[in-house]
């Protein structure tokens, strides 16, 4: 398995992602995302077709869903048996320590989806950044279960051993949002209090202070007004993302669950995944009507 070293100075991250049943119509744009950060890697354990076209920095590890569910058991000492592979979500926190021999010489793993379309992600996350924290979300009071990056060390691995009866709430069959839920409350409490209270009880929280909560805007734009907004389109150009509510922000990640749940339900994939070899492009946009050239009008070569 392979291990990355520092390069630099640039702290090594891995993400870790199980993935069990078809890749969905729009992996390739999630590789082609990959591939636009060769400093970080991400190892999927599926049971579906390897991809000839991944990228190097995107490893696979061939497991059936049940041998997967058996190794979890065997590493968190639980009964791991989900009859539906959602619940892999809840365990999202404890992959650290499920798979710890695959983090090693690295220095944060991640958890995360595969409904997301990578931007700059070392812009985002700089060393600078990284040295100053343990845990990284991506919404401003909340773990973000699409994308989470957590410092590779015993403490944080084990974090999620803090959820309130977490064994017996892993081997419950019914799914219940433990990342984003149960997860964030050790490290965010009272999240509905007034901004400057919860700041200041936060200051007496240890698990608090190890951890960064910034809103990145990545499924909904949040407005200072309170608006929380889906932008109507994202824009892809010489891997720097942006969209349509923020104008020339640039954006670590699109984070589409939003149009996957809704404007795409019901509609083809031929119709959603534009031109052919779209993902290749420099340049591209995406919405609530799937994925389309950018600037509007550019001709691609439709032969698929």
């Amino acid at each position: 398995m392979m291990q990355r070293e520092q390069v630099s100075g640039i702290p090594s991250i891995r993400f870790l992602i199980p993935y069990f049943g078809q890749w969905p119509f729009w992996f390739d744009f999630f590789l082609e995302g990959c591939r636009r950060n060769p400093s970080i890697d991400w190892l999927l354990y599926t049971d579906c077709a390897i991809p000839a076209s991944a990228p190097a920095n995107v490893q696979f590890v061939s497991t059936s869903f049940s041998d997967y569910c058996a190794l979890v058991s065997s590493r968190l000492g639980i009964d791991f048996q989900p009859r539906n592979a959602y619940k892999l979500c809840d365990i999202k926190p404890a992959l650290g320590a499920v798979h710890v021999d695959d983090l090693q010489g690295y220095d944060f793993w991640a958890f995360g989806d595969i409904d997301v379309v990578y931007g700059d992600l070392r812009g985002y996350f700089t060393p600078e950044r990284l040295r100053s924290k343990d845990l990284f979300a991506t919404h401003s009071r909340r773990i973000s279960g699409h994308l989470c990056l957590l410092r590779n060390t015993p403490l944080m691995r084990d974090a999620f051993r803090l959820i309130p009866d977490w064994q017996r709430r892993y081997e419950d069959q019914a799914h219940q949002a433990l990342d984003e839920g149960a997860f964030s409350r050790i490290f965010v409490r009272h999240k509905n209090w007034p901004e400057p209270l919860r700041a200041f009880v936060a200051r007496f929280n240890a698990w608090s202070q190890r951890s960064e909560f910034v809103e990145a805007h990545s499924t909904y734009t949040l407005h200072e007004d309170g608006r929380r907004v889906v932008a109507d389109s994202w824009f892809l150009h010489n891997g720097r993302l942006t969209n349509s509510e923020q104008g020339n922000l640039e954006l670590p990640y699109l984070h589409f669950m939003m149009w996957k749940n809704e404007q795409w339900k019901g509609v083809s994939a031929d119709a959603l995944i534009g031109p052919y070899e779209l993902h290749l492009a420099d340049s591209w946009q995406v919405g609530a009507q799937g994925w389309r050239p950018w600037p509007v009008g550019e001709v691609m070569n439709e032969t698929r």
